[in-house]
């Protein structure tokens, strides 16, 4: 299937039960009449022709018992490593859990115990502290610093904020929110952390195909092949089908190997068939090619959202080097969190994520998702602007 896909195509999603259009009005009081959906993370475009082929074909066989032979499925995954990313693996480091948020507390609940404290790089995806909370843990907040506009790690501040209760650390890369794609030496440098302080390292790295132009993403076992670590990949946020909660969770290490396989045979946590069938579809050649063409969609969005951004004063726009996630600093524009919110959301009838869910360093931001056509982000940034053109 060769048919490129139309990524302007504004698919109305209203009433589909989509938390992102549907949940809008009760989460931000934005109305999905004449609002603009743009704050969870998945995207207004419909996957690859293969995906919805595959699924069409589930559909038409009319059975939907239990799934068998994960092997096309395993070796798809090690197929998409190896071409897009050179990382061999093997089949039998893979877990398939219900999404990534699933796979994180699974880590927590296999590699901690009530009362540890997890390692946060701050301003950090929100779904991290929220399931740390949940089990009974505590969340040490390391907040990044920031060089001329772009995030850095600050090893030296964070060792004055660990308690001595943290027992591991979960990495975000490329980064959500920032955008970050993180050197070589930098996650040489936090396998260092780790093994200074006896941590568990778990990278997050479900942002890992959505690199804009002339960006390298590195997975952290090729940056440091002697360092163990739990990984976690997906195919839901590469070709918009989070629905299906299917999550890939790579282990190398024998004994963390069996820690979590332990925690999962405890849980009963077996695969749906519509995410195994979706994800094998997915990480194909036919797939790659739409990732290829979807991120150079991506790249002339950011480029329209920056322009937009640049011309208000008092706000910048971090340079975004992966993920399709726009983290927008108003600080400069002087005004209160709630004036900004309000003009977002009242003025502008935009839902947008707020930055102090992120942790510590996002106050001053909001999180604009840029996966949506491009029309409609032409959309946003015009009512942005008209919504601070007193600064202008």
């Amino acid at each position: 299937m060769t048919n490129s896909p139309n990524f302007d195509e504004e698919i109305n999603r209203v009433g589909t039960h989509s938390a992102k259009w549907d949940a809008m009005e009760g989460a931000y009081g934005v109305s999905p009449s004449d609002g603009i959906a743009m704050w969870v993370a998945d995207m207004d475009f419909r996957p690859p022709a293969c995906v919805q082929a595959a699924l069409e074909g589930m559909t038409a066989h009319g059975v939907y018992g239990y799934f068998g032979n994960e092997g096309p499925y395993r070796a798809a995954i090690q197929w998409w490593m190896r071409t897009r990313h050179g990382w061999e693996i093997e089949p039998e480091w893979i877990f398939t859990t219900h999404g990534l948020v699933n796979g994180t507390s699974i880590c927590v609940d296999a590699f901690t115990q009530p009362g540890d404290a997890i390692v946060l790089m701050t301003p950090v995806y929100h779904a991290f502290a929220r399931v740390i909370h949940a089990a009974g843990r505590t969340v040490t907040e390391c907040p990044l610093a920031v060089n001329e506009g772009r995030y850095e790690m600050d090893f030296d501040a964070w060792e004055a904020r660990l308690t001595g209760k943290e027992k591991m650390l979960i990495l975000c890369s490329p980064h959500n929110p920032g955008g970050r794609v993180w050197t070589k030496a930098e996650l040489n440098a936090v396998a260092a952390f780790c093994v200074k302080h006896d941590l568990v390292l778990v990278s997050d790295e479900i942002h890992h195909d959505l690199l804009m132009p002339n960006q390298q993403h590195t997975a952290f076992p090729l940056a440091c092949p002697d360092h163990p670590v739990v990984m976690m990949t997906a195919a839901t946020k590469t070709f918009n089908i989070a629905g299906v909660h299917t999550g890939n969770v790579i282990i190398k290490d024998p004994d963390l190997r069996t820690k979590f396989s332990q925690r999962m045979n405890a849980l009963g946590i077996s695969p749906n068939s519509f995410g195994l069938v979706a994800t094998t579809a997915a990480y194909s050649p036919e797939g790659a090619l739409w990732v290829d063409q979807l991120v150079a969609y991506l790249a002339q969005n950011k480029t329209v959202f920056d322009e937009g951004i640049a011309a208000i004063p008092g706000l910048r726009a971090m340079e975004l080097e992966a993920t399709y996630l726009a983290w927008v600093d108003f600080a400069g524009t002087g005004m209160e969190p709630q004036e900004i919110k309000h003009r977002i959301e009242k003025v502008a009838r935009i839902a947008a994520n707020h930055g102090e869910t992120f942790g510590l360093g996002g106050e001053s931001f909001m999180r604009f998702n840029l996966a949506t056509p491009r029309a409609r982000v032409v959309e946003a940034v015009a009512r942005l602007q008209e919504a601070f053109a007193d600064l202008q």
